[in-house]
């Protein structure tokens, strides 16, 4: 119990600080920029993809975090949501760097991750590139009943921080004992014993807004029980702790749960073709 609260004050910790950068982000660009910088913000969208790609294989799970905020607002395209989510790194890279894994399979793992996010990315935003969402900033405000224009930017911005802090730090606190009772073996067993299959676990398992998950699945590999195929269906599928503040802040539950499946579908699907070639 005390190790789970411990790791959940670290995860959570971590992230304070992306969480508040982006808030006073959102609140200036609301404030000070108004709607001509969110069209402008919209008109260049078609590349966010391959930003939000690059961005992601960075390795923290910060950036997920904030690219559900900003995807809630609908200052970035689902596309580049998309493409954050599926090529973030979590604790993979430092993972793979601290086992003196080769530089090569690292940088074929980040090159297969980074290509597989900026293409669906781009190829979803190709496909919803007529719709139009009217969704502002400060709908988010009103939702939470924030009160932001009489709070000022930074009050507003750490108001914001602190709400979703908590809501974090409670789930993960949750995730942290279920993962402890149900032991890190079994979870891993359950991925080594059913061929096929295990991509499809691996990938439940990337779910899961933890960095447990994405340690699980790396060392796996790297101990040669599960294919670089099954490692690359949960590692996309782990977005760190993006996926758990999106269903937070963004209200269409519909649309996060549609968002989940898409990345799940892409994760098992890629993890198959990769270990089939």
């Amino acid at each position: 119990m005390l190790d789970a609260l411990l790791d959940t004050i670290i995860d959570c910790l971590k992230l304070l600080p992306f969480l508040f950068i982006t808030y006073l982000l959102m609140e200036l660009l609301e404030n000070k920029a108004g709607d001509k910088s969110l069209k402008l913000i919209k008109k260049s969208g078609k590349f966010g993809p391959i930003l939000g790609g690059l961005l992601g294989i960075v390795p923290q799970c910060g950036f997920s975090a904030a690219a559900a905020n900003l995807y809630a607002a609908r200052i970035i395209t689902l596309g580049s949501l998309i493409a954050i989510f599926l090529s973030t790194s979590d604790e993979m890279l430092p993972i793979l760097i601290s086992e003196a894994v080769p530089l090569n399979l690292i940088i074929k793992i980040l090159l297969i991750k980074l290509l597989i996010g900026i293409f669906f990315g781009l190829i979803i935003d190709f496909i919803l590139r007529k719709k139009n969402s009217k969704i502002h900033i400060h709908d988010l405000c009103e939702d939470e009943n924030c009160h932001c224009e009489e709070d000022g930017i930074i009050k507003s911005s750490i108001k914001h921080t602190l709400h979703i802090f908590i809501y974090i730090f409670i789930v993960v606190f949750i995730l942290n004992i279920c993962i402890f009772l149900i032991g890190e073996n079994n979870i891993a067993n359950l991925i080594i014993s059913i061929p096929i299959v295990g991509h499809i676990i691996s990938a439940l398992l990337g779910v899961i807004p933890n960095c447990a998950s994405s340690v699980i699945i790396t060392q796996l590999y790297l101990q040669n029980l599960i294919t670089l195929g099954s490692l690359i269906a949960g590692l996309l599928v782990n977005s760190g702790i993006g996926m758990l503040i999106l269903f937070k802040v963004n209200k269409n539950k519909k649309e996060n749960l549609s968002i989940l499946g898409i990345l799940l579908l892409i994760g098992v699907i890629s993890g198959i073709i990769i270990d089939f070639f």
